[in-house]
């Protein structure tokens, strides 16, 4: 199978909610215990607005709260990670080339910040380079494919030599091998083993810690029963 990917996946919708503006008074020793509950509780908050969006006005609000949030808590590499990735989703569903990387340009700083303050290999942080790279091909793939089909790979096997039993890597090979032309390797027929070994992945993954992300199970779901529908 071809090596590059070829698709243009606004199946990807994960977004996020309302920053709650609300002041608390922190007793000596609570600070630190309530600050990252407000974070949490606000990150999580945003998420499930992101991921309940139904319409792009809904999605841009909360990706704009997300922007808030990777702001007020500057030194959290997941709060930059959740800014960049809708942002990411955004340039999907945007049909003007140039806003669409004007989108990627944003996410590309704020994934810049999170690879920073992190401060080691993460697996979760080469997914979210693989999946900038595949947001760049697809705003024009004949032109883009060589240079960021590389780099989307690139990022997957980096992601696999840090947490192989990472569902997100093999969900996006997945989508990517099935948005791809058969004639370059692409469809349901090679893309089906990789959604099935996503979907065993997303069956032991917990989704109740929002600073471990865990998008991607339904869309992988959605994904294997087309193939399934297919090849049937």
């Amino acid at each position: 199978m071809k090596k590059f990917s070829f698709f243009l996946f606004a199946a990807l919708l994960l977004p996020l909610t309302m920053l709650n503006a609300q002041s608390k008074t922190d007793t000596p020793g609570q600070t630190n215990a309530n600050a990252v509950n407000e974070f949490t509780s606000v990150l999580q908050d945003n998420y499930a607005d992101f991921d309940s969006a139904r319409t792009v006005m809904d999605m841009q609000s909360a990706s704009n709260k997300f922007g808030l949030i990777a702001n007020k808590w500057s030194n959290e590499w997941i709060a930059q990670y959740y800014a960049s990735y809708a942002l990411i989703i955004l340039s999907y569903i945007e049909k003007d080339e140039k806003k669409r990387d004007a989108y990627l340009d944003e996410a590309d700083k704020l994934y810049d910040k999170a690879s920073l303050l992190i401060k080691s290999e993460n697996d979760e942080i080469y997914v979210l380079g693989a999946l900038i790279a595949n947001a760049r091909l697809a705003v024009s793939p004949m032109n883009r494919y060589q240079k960021y089909g590389a780099i989307f790979n690139q990022d997957l096997e980096k992601a696999k030599a840090v947490q192989p039993n990472n569902p997100r890597i093999y969900y996006l090979q997945g989508t990517s091998f099935y948005y791809t032309p058969k004639a370059f390797g692409g469809g349901a027929k090679n893309a089906i083993a990789l959604f099935e070994k996503a979907d065993a992945l997303f069956q032991n993954e917990k989704s109740n810690d929002i600073t471990k992300p865990s998008w991607g199970k339904k869309q992988n779901s959605d994904l294997l029963k087309k193939c399934q529908d297919e090849l049937k």
